[in-house]
């Protein structure tokens, strides 16, 4: 009982932490200077915010299920899995690989948020609930939904030329169609490779992530997972 009642404060801590940082990641975000990376009103234009949103949203679903007015089924585990997974994505690709762009101005209080905070308090609070989750490994697939269904936005923005930021009319350079590495392309220098590549290991990294994480969940739960979640 004890146990249970520190989960719940835990886990109250870290949803309202994620859904504070969330508001204040998009409040500065918008605030930031005009045509730099990821600001004003085009910050709803990439992933990172989108999975920000996406996050903070499971997060307030979350709290009201505390309630316990309304019990979520196997279904939820798989949308907050999904969320988690997301976010997580966002985190890496730009500590990881934005960021050594971007230089100095990279670790802004804005990126900071979006970019770190959100996803760390995400995960955290992902483990501190993985008591209650149960999703089978058939469940992996479905991590790939948003980062695809993004690419194909990208694509889509690319052609139509809509303008994410000054001058540019892709979100990050990975998704740079017209680069000198071009799609399928490789280069001694910045990009390094195509488009495809990228978004080939991107995902590769997505499906890593994915799994160690139901991997470590299943510890969590101690019994092995199952392998669906009916």
């Amino acid at each position: 009982m004890k146990e249970g009642k520190t989960r719940t404060v835990t886990t109250v801590i870290l949803k309202s932490a994620v859904i504070v940082s969330v508001i204040a990641g998009l409040l500065l975000s918008f605030g930031a200077a005009r045509g730099s990376f990821m600001s004003g009103s085009r910050i709803f234009m990439y992933f990172t915010i989108q999975s920000n949103i996406l996050i903070g949203l499971i997060c307030l679903a979350g709290l009201f299920f505390l309630s316990g007015k309304i019990r979520p089924d196997g279904r939820w585990a798989v949308s907050v899995f999904v969320g988690t997974v997301s976010i997580t994505l966002t985190g890496l690709v730009f500590c990881f690989i934005l960021a050594p762009t971007l230089g100095a101005g990279a670790w802004s209080m804005h990126n900071i948020l979006t970019h770190v905070s959100v996803p760390l308090f995400s995960i955290a609070d992902f483990f501190v609930m993985g008591r209650d989750y149960r999703i089978g490994k058939n469940r992996l697939v479905y991590i790939t939904i948003p980062p695809l269904l993004y690419v194909i936005y990208a694509g889509i923005a690319y052609v139509k030329g809509w303008e994410f930021s000054s001058g540019h009319n892709y979100p990050y350079f990975f998704l740079n169609w017209g680069s000198p590495a071009g799609a399928f392309g490789f280069k001694k220098g910045f990009p390094f490779m195509g488009c495809v590549w990228w978004i080939a290991a991107i995902l590769l990294l997505l499906l890593a992530v994915g799994s160690f994480y139901l991997w470590l969940l299943g510890k969590v739960n101690e019994d092995p997972l199952p392998e669906d979640d009916r």
